[in-house]
């Protein structure tokens, strides 16, 4: 019976050759990445030298032929970290958001590379990952315990197409429901009061925060999306906006605006309400040299606003107006509630909120892309109230 093959990227027993006077060679054969395999030697001026100096070029040697691939033996802090390089390079492509990198990067190295890394792949069973996931769910929560659930089964495809495993044992393991319905929207009345309220606090006013939440409850856009809104997206004879793209942080880099929305939907234009409009109008006669790539609502200070630390501070003011339970996407979800109680479709819905998909909106909140949702003149009601110091 024919001997079997070396595997690949491994060596056959190593020959020691004296050449003369403290001059040794050390040889062996190496099975290279395309299966031939060649003979690679050292010399040394001692048997253990030659012999470790070859060892080391056969480790280098391996390490080039295993380069990007993954087998049943490596550990799932390698499979991560090469996980983790095709994402940053979908980056560079521009097909993934910098944010979503981050985020990964952060859930592998806060959970996945001490609770799994000193792991071979050929031990990542569903039992075994399942447990690992509850586990995260129970300690961090529900948007780690997701978050890690999607880094895991993307490492393991890889581990999959790279024929280290014959399945993704990822798919069996229990979806981490989320429980969305203890978010609720803002009644009209509570909406109404805090807006008031929000008017009222100096703070607010301070950091140029009243017409960006106004901007938000008029709209339903994500804060992301309402901070990246430049003065060339609105055509304020028209009364509408576009919706381009999202305020990130990408590291390393600062504050840019990804004009990519999350979706294909996320593109679209919106009628503005009236009294939407009337407050736009008035902050575009108060900055008469803004340049049209210019942000609507800038950071105190100049330039893009930080929505991390604007929800910071809309934390604060909202829990000093006693609605502490309020974030920034609670206003998305009033206007789709406010759209939906007025009888307006879930369609409708959709498009404004920039849902690709009907169900997210009947699910969660509650043709394509088109200015007339029906929002306009819902949420005229904002305009009918006094708001005491406005403008």
């Amino acid at each position: 019976m024919a001997r079997p093959p070396l595997p690949i990227g491994t060596h056959g027993r190593i020959r020691i050759y004296k050449l003369g006077p403290k001059r040794y060679r050390a040889r062996t054969q190496f099975r290279d990445h395309d299966g031939v395999i060649r003979h690679v030697e050292r010399v040394g001026s001692s048997s253990a030298g030659a012999e470790q100096t070859l060892l080391a070029a056969l480790r280098d040697r391996g390490r080039a032929t295993r380069s990007g691939e993954i087998s049943a033996d490596s550990t799932v802090r390698e499979l991560g970290e090469l996980w983790l390089s095709e994402i940053e390079r979908a980056v560079s492509l521009g097909k993934r958001s910098p944010n979503t990198l981050a985020l990964y990067r952060l859930q592998f190295d806060r959970h996945v590379r001490d609770g799994l890394g000193r792991l071979r792949v050929r031990e990542l069973s569903t039992g075994r990952l399942d447990r690992f996931v509850i586990e995260v769910h129970d300690r961090h929560g529900t948007a780690a315990a997701k978050t890690v659930r999607t880094v895991l089964s993307g490492m393991v495809g890889l581990a999959v197409r790279h024929d280290a495993m014959d399945r993704n044992p990822v798919r069996d393991v229990g979806r981490i429901e989320s429980d969305r319905s203890s978010t609720r929207a803002l009644t009209l009345p509570e909406a109404i009061e805090l807006r008031a309220k929000l008017h009222e606090d100096e703070k607010c006013r301070g950091l140029d925060l009243v017409e960006l939440t106004d901007f938000m409850l008029a709209t339903g856009l994500r804060i992301g999306e309402a901070t990246a809104v430049t003065w060339d997206a609105l055509d304020l004879a028209a009364g509408t906006v576009e919706v381009r793209g999202t305020v990130i942080r990408i590291k390393g880099q600062g504050l840019s605006i990804k004009w990519k929305p999350k979706s294909k939907s996320g593109y679209r234009t919106l009628e503005l309400s009236s009294w939407a409009l009337t407050m736009l109008r008035e902050r575009r006669a108060a900055v008469p040299d803004a340049d049209g790539q210019d942000p609507v609502f800038p950071a105190v200070m100049g330039g893009l606003r930080d929505p991390s630390n604007t929800q910071a501070d809309l934390r604060a003011i909202f829990a000093r107006a006693g609605f502490g339970w309020v974030t920034s996407h609670v206003y998305r979800k009033t206007v789709a509630t406010l759209m939906d109680d007025a009888g307006l479709s879930a369609r409708q819905a959709a498009d404004q909120l920039g849902h690709s998909k009907i169900s997210m909106t009947q699910d969660f909140y509650f043709g394509r892309k088109v200015a007339a949702t029906g929002a306009k003149e819902v949420l005229e009601v904002f305009g009918t109230t006094s708001t005491p110091g406005t403008h």
